[in-house]
């Protein structure tokens, strides 16, 4: 028995060091008495064993005290990033992902000199947490709160971008690290490799764009850019999937044809349970009028249901982060008028401030995790390999967005009949630069694919991660500080001349329905809908047959403006979202 508890805590040596000093004590006291061995063995493995249980007991405890300073001194930072972030809110060249992102990289170099250069992190990342508990409520808010009018207005663009362009980028970087990688001798790579490594840096990170950007100013460019990010993203990540569940060691035909249906077939069964989610949850509210014996009730449903909606989704293996989106645009079109006054702003504030919080928290990580030293060691013999990587990959993303900004927006433009709604070059430009930087979906989806239980097992992946750490950090920092005066110069007139939001001078949740501008009274149809008409105006046809069924089948079942009972007081409050 004894033997048996030694080995079970032999991780600790002063664990050991003590219960053996237990021991060496017994017998002392035993041979200064002239006790018999037999008579006092007992009583030696009862102290040994209290020993061992006392020892590891406080080493619990010691562990959980460890963990609650961390947990503490992580929220101390996040606050002061939050301070930091409002007080150069006015920075010409700051922003909060780059304060937040500074401000990790300062708290890691202090950590490392303080731990003697054995950690730079205050806790352990992992790609869980961030897919689970992180990125939901950053996507869930972006569908929440947007101008859907502006979006599905744009809609075919925006899915160009996302769905094509990201296809098109993640070809170029694949195709151009299969042929470039070999020349630098990083060590083997599969073919699965090289096409995860298109899917990681063909996701975006718009928030330093975005963070510039004036929804009302700039409404065309503002939408193509926050719409393309996250259609991007859930792109990115349901074809990083792909590659990784699937067998492309016997690549042919076939299989890219079935790899590319189950691609296709992925996104549209995430789109449609976010949808059916959605649906449900207003149903549910519009049904049973939770609202008016709690508020409480009502809003923690919302809450729930949308992230039932992404677990839901990585249960069945499909993509959680489409999913979460659409059950945010459904919920706030139909679920939100659903529910009381008090509960409106509560579910408006509440989502917007846990999607603050993750991002800053997601920032302010990657900066402290972009020092570990566990990460850089293997290439320490070698930095100018990942150097050289890092440059190679930093230009194939240029190259890539390139690549299928300026077809598509010509594209796009051939269909537009307005001069004035059609992209012009310094919005083109203002897309292509948007979608330059890199953030953390891409070091999760890094982590994800080259790493194992949190730390690197061959020298080529160690070097992949750290050229990942050293495109995010360069990225996010130097393209970031540029963003701010580059977008206010580039836009200083083009800005005055784009034509205004039909949402820009009413609230996008109006208080009638003849102003609703969802309703469609901008660019409505002035004759009956036809086959020429939709060819020539597709998006104004197929906008009139939605808002007909909309209100003739949707509304009525499951809410919505104009369908809600007075009793919620949604009528009055419709211009707070």
């Amino acid at each position: 028995m004894v033997v048996v508890v030694v080995v079970e805590l032999d991780e600790t040596k002063e664990t050991s060091f003590f219960a053996y000093e237990q021991v060496a004590f017994d017998r002392q006291k035993r041979e200064e008495s002239g006790v018999p061995e037999s008579a006092t063995i007992g009583c030696s493995m009862a102290s040994y064993v209290r020993s061992l249980l006392a020892t590891s007991v406080s080493s619990t405890a010691d562990l959980e005290a460890e963990f609650v300073d961390q947990i503490a001194l992580f929220a101390a930072l996040l606050c002061g990033c939050i301070v930091l972030g409002h007080l150069l809110e006015n920075s010409r060249w700051l922003n909060q992902s780059i304060t937040a992102l500074l401000i990790g990289l300062g708290t890691g170099c202090i950590i490392l000199l303080t731990s003697g250069g054995r950690s730079s992190r205050i806790l352990e990342f992992k790609q869980e947490f961030f897919f689970i508990y992180l990125l939901p409520p950053i996507i869930f808010n972006a569908g929440f709160q947007v101008k859907k009018k502006q979006f599905f207005r744009n809609f075919m663009t925006i899915t160009s971008f996302g769905v094509v362009g990201t296809l098109i980028s993640f070809a170029v970087i694949s195709y151009g690290a299969i042929r470039l990688f070999p020349k630098l001798d990083i060590g083997y790579l599969e073919i699965k490799d090289y096409l995860a490594l298109g899917a990681i840096f063909s996701a975006t990170d718009s928030v330093c764009t975005l963070q510039v950007l004036n929804q009302e100013e700039t409404p065309l460019l503002y939408s193509l850019v926050f719409g393309e990010g996250v259609v991007n993203d859930a792109t990115s990540v349901v074809l990083f999937n792909a590659i990784t569940n699937y067998d492309l060691s016997d690549m042919n035909f076939y299989t890219a044809f079935d790899f590319a249906a189950n691609f296709f077939k992925l996104f549209g069964l995430s789109t449609l349970l976010g949808v059916f989610v959605g649906l449900l949850c207003a149903f549910i509210i519009r049904t049973l009028y939770f609202g008016r014996h709690s508020t409480d009730r009502e809003v923690a449903l919302m809450i729930l249901m949308a992230y039932l909606s992404y677990i839901t989704a990585e249960v069945f293996g499909l993509s959680g982060i489409l999913t979460v989106f659409f059950c945010g645009i459904v919920m706030s079109h139909y679920a939100w008028h659903n529910v009381t006054h008090k509960s409106q702003v509560t579910t408006k504030h509440s989502f917007a401030t846990m999607s603050y919080i993750a991002e800053v928290f997601i920032f302010l990580y990657v900066g402290m995790d972009s020092l570990d030293v566990g990460k850089w060691k293997f290439v320490e013999d070698s930095p100018g390999k990942s150097i050289w990587a890092s440059i190679i990959l930093l230009v194939l993303i240029m190259i890539g967005r390139a690549a299928f900004i300026l077809p598509l927006s010509f594209l796009s433009n051939l269909i537009r009949r307005d001069d004035d709604e059609k992209i012009d070059i310094k919005q083109q430009f203002t897309v292509w630069w948007a979608g330059l930087m890199r953030g953390a979906v891409s070091i999760a989806l890094a982590y994800k694919k080259f790493t194992g239980s949190g730390q690197t097992i061959q020298p080529a992946n160690a070097l992949l991660i750290t050229s990942t750490i050293t495109i995010v950090l360069f990225s996010t920092i130097v393209f970031g500080l540029l963003t701010k005066p580059m977008i206010k110069r580039l836009l200083t007139q083009s800005s005055q001349t784009e034509p205004s939001s039909p949402t820009s001078s009413t609230p996008l949740l109006g208080n009638g329905h003849d102003d609703d501008p969802e309703s469609g009274n901008h660019g409505t149809l002035t004759t009956k809908p036809s086959l020429k008409m939709l060819f020539n105006s597709p998006t104004t046809t197929v906008h009139y047959y939605w808002r007909r069924f909309d209100d003739g089948v949707m509304r009525p079942v499951f809410g919505g403006r104009g369908f809600v009972s007075n009793a919620t007081g949604t009528p009055y409050m419709d211009v707070i979202h």
